[in-house]
């Protein structure tokens, strides 16, 4: 049998394809030169033939498939002396089928790897900001406690500390440097099924201060009937007697205690980037440091507290007060509460440590009380609230007398969770 393509033989070898040829076609892949597989054999590599001198001699199977004992492989049996043809790949030249990529996998482990670090950081963030809650006030000091009612009650005090503030800040806030603290503002918000309430307690109320046990010495004060203004229990003794006469005096008992000083106020509202207020009139007070003009306006920190700070400039004084601070403090808790600052860790985590910080609040407290604050406060600025000063029928040596009868009421319908029907001033 003839080894070589037909239309060659041994006589016929140098008759095609020389240069010059008219006849010249591409050689077959069976006829040209082998593609060198493997390593370079010692010595040296055999010359090309001369001119019309033929193909040179094939070298011969030796392993049965196409390897030869000289390192050269003819690549006749797969017909990949170049590359293409067959469905083999040579020794030096593989090429590899990369997967197709498992995108349900791939989804799956992204998933997983989101959702951990999520929990992660939710969990890191909600022990970082419990740490930071200063739990002081202790109400388990409060004896003659009412009964508790359906929904919760929490005690809220702006106060006038200037604890941490420098005098430079101490003059832009306008804040003066009296020692010690007193109630600026106090209010009691109830949450319950039936809408939020946030009530109003005028410092000048005329109120009885009861018997009680002192924070520090633990000695107890019998009660001797003395009446005086609600923001003196505060600067007789503290969060504690604090509790322990309005409790006294309404009947209602309050479950937490939150209080924030100035320089906290003001840090929070920065943090926020200012909270927007529609005063209705023009207000200029050089006590507070109030200068505003009726309208829409955005308020820093400075602004918001000579805002709820300012009595003198207003013809309802501390009653006209106490509205504007509901007001502002719903208006805050609304903004706090917005996707743009709860989604924004570049603004959340400000507000949550210029709050936490600053805020003083009961040992029971707990961060999703705090919020449950929070939130009930913006459905009060949202109109799913009330909103009220703590009905008053007069005054009595200079102290504003509440009225007995509304108060009674409006007390009840907060102890049953109740819609509230009595209207304050």
């Amino acid at each position: 049998m003839n080894d070589w393509p037909e239309g060659w033989s041994g006589d016929n070898r140098g008759s095609g394809y020389g240069r010059g040829s008219a006849s010249a076609r591409p050689e077959s892949a069976r006829v040209m030169r082998q593609v060198r597989r493997g390593a370079t054999p010692p010595g040296p590599g055999p010359s090309a033939p001369p001119h019309g001198a033929g193909v040179p001699q094939q070298p011969s199977y030796t392993d049965g498939q196409g390897y030869g004992g000289d390192g050269y492989d003819s690549g006749y049996n797969t017909g990949q002396v170049y590359g293409g043809g067959g469905g083999g790949q040579g020794p030096g030249r593989q090429v590899r089928d990369r997967p197709a990529p498992d995108w349900r996998r791939r989804i799956k482990w992204t998933a997983i790897t989101v959702v951990t670090a999520l929990v992660v950081t939710t969990v890191g963030t909600y022990f970082w900001a419990d740490s930071k809650l200063n739990r002081e006030v202790d109400l388990s000091k409060v004896i003659e406690r009412p009964e508790a009612g359906e929904g919760t009650n929490y005690l809220i005090v702006g106060s006038d500390s200037r604890e941490g503030m420098t005098d430079e800040q101490k003059k832009d806030l306008h804040t003066g440097s009296a020692e010690g603290k007193r109630t600026d503002s106090m209010m009691i918000l109830h949450t319950g099924d039936n809408g939020s309430t946030l009530i109003s307690l005028p410092r000048d109320s005329d109120v009885e201060i009861p018997s009680f046990v002192g924070s520090e010495s633990g000695k107890k004060y019998p009660g001797t009937g003395r009446h005086t203004k609600l923001n003196a229990a505060y600067a007789e003794d503290g969060p504690e007697l604090l509790v322990r006469t309005v409790e006294h005096n309404t009947g209602l008992r309050l479950d937490h205690y939150v209080e924030i000083g100035f320089a906290g106020f003001a840090n929070i509202v920065d943090a926020v980037g200012g909270v927007e207020m529609d005063i209705p009139q023009d207000i200029k007070d050089k006590k507070s440091g109030a200068d505003f003009q009726k309208g829409k306006q955005t308020l820093n920190g400075e602004e918001a507290l000579a805002f709820v700070r300012t009595r003198y400039a207003l013809a309802g004084s501390d009653l006209d007060r106490t509205k504007n601070q509901q007001k502002f403090l719903s208006a805050l808790a609304s903004q706090v509460a917005t996707p743009s600052t709860v989604l924004n860790p570049f603004k959340l985590y400000p507000t949550m440590g210029a709050g936490l910080d600053s805020l003083i609040v009961d040992k029971d407290m707990g961060l999703f009380d705090l919020a449950s604050m929070f939130w009930a406060m913006k459905s009060v600025s949202g109109g799913d609230g009330t909103s009220m000063n703590m009905p008053v029928s007069g005054s009595v040596g200079g102290n504003l007398k509440w009225d007995d009868a509304k108060v009674k009421k409006l007390v009840e319908e907060l102890k049953n969770d109740e819609k509230v029907t009595v209207s304050g001033n």
